[in-house]
């Protein structure tokens, strides 16, 4: 592999006590190329901007898709990965759905790994110190015919970060006109797209207070089924329920691995539909102890209140949520500070 060194790092310019999520990146990035039917080994070579065709493709039919990914930094100085593999699977299931040509695993994780090592400083120790990985993929074809691309380029950067939305719960509203997929849509793939149409009914909700949505199904409003930025769990008496993943759910790792938490902790944990109503239901007689997201950037979050029909539901406080228990479970595993489920970890160094 082709690496170019960057002739000056801006780590010494960042302030990582104040960092915006998303908005400082390292000093190097991972680039593959794919034509003439494969995929190149790729080189790693300093961060900054490329050239690209006004008429590539993914400009014009937005044949993109992205993951994201976590790096921590153990007290011994190790880097940990937390479930690689389910993130290259989840990659190539997105892109196939897009029609665009898989990554081989080699490719993905052999430029993971350089990058990471030759950009190990920017990876901090402590609790919600991480290094937000972003791999993604897009069509570069330089054709306006509206079909799959025969050029696309794979790429991954990584920036430095904190927790999304720090140690605040947010307040989130119940969508009720606008969806943000449908059953045999790609509702279920990291596309670019899917994210561009939830930023228009999330304004919306901005502007009345809301940090997040709760999208519900597409059909008649009344399913409950993910967040903008995260998946769901409700805590309804001593039970966790979440939303089934399917066609427009997406299949989260850290919902998926906060299951397997609460399993090993013997709390009960039902996939299953919830309807709105039987949210507000719960709520009303006092069984609704507690809802919380989710996801890669915002790890396990909490919801304060949620607001449906011009009417906001306020959420009590409890002592020993499950929230705290289960972020600090995942926590130690990710940080390398526990052995439990310690499959899910890949040592870089």
């Amino acid at each position: 592999m082709k690496i170019t060194l960057s002739t000056k790092s801006k780590i010494g310019n960042v302030d990582f006590e104040n960092l915006e999520f998303g908005k400082v990146f390292t000093d190097h990035i991972f680039v593959s190329k794919y034509s003439n039917g494969q995929w190149s080994e790729g080189e790693i070579m300093p961060y900054g901007d490329f050239l690209i065709s006004p008429s590539a493709r993914v400009f014009h039919y937005g044949q993109a898709i992205f993951e994201g990914m976590k790096c921590y930094k153990s007290e011994n100085n190790s880097l940990i990965l937390f479930r690689p593999d389910e993130n290259f699977k989840r990659f190539n299931k997105s892109s196939a759905r897009m029609a665009i040509p898989e990554i081989d695993k080699e490719i993905f994780f052999n430029g993971l790994t350089h990058l990471l090592k030759l950009d190990s400083e920017w990876v901090k120790k402590g609790d919600g110190n991480a290094l937000y990985i972003r791999p993604f993929v897009f069509a570069s074809e330089p054709s306006i015919n509206a079909s799959e691309a025969n050029e696309y380029i794979f790429m991954i950067i990584c920036c430095a970060s904190k927790s999304y939305y720090g140690d605040q719960k947010i307040k989130v509203k119940i969508e009720e006109k606008y969806s943000r997929a449908a059953k045999g849509g790609v509702g279920y793939a990291k596309a670019a797209g899917n994210y561009a149409a939830q930023f228009y009914p999330t304004l919306l909700a901005k502007n009345e207070g809301y940090q997040q949505i709760i999208w519900t199904d597409s059909n008649n409003h009344k399913s409950i089924e993910e967040a903008g930025t995260m998946n769901l769990f409700f805590r309804i008496k001593d039970k966790l329920i979440t939303s089934p993943t399917s066609d427009s759910i997406l299949d989260g790792i850290t919902r998926k691995s906060i299951i397997e938490l609460a399993q090993s902790f013997n709390i009960d944990v039902e996939e299953r539909p919830i309807t709105i109503d039987e949210l507000i239901s719960s709520f009303e007689n006092g069984e609704l102890k507690e809802i919380f997201g989710t996801g890669t950037a915002v790890v396990v979050l909490p919801i304060e209140s949620f607001g449906y029909q011009n009417k906001d539901y306020n959420i009590p406080e409890i002592e020993n949520p499950f929230s705290i228990k289960l972020k600090k479970k995942l926590n130690d595993i990710q940080y390398d500070r526990s052995l439990d489920f310690d499959d899910w970890k890949l040592k870089i160094t």
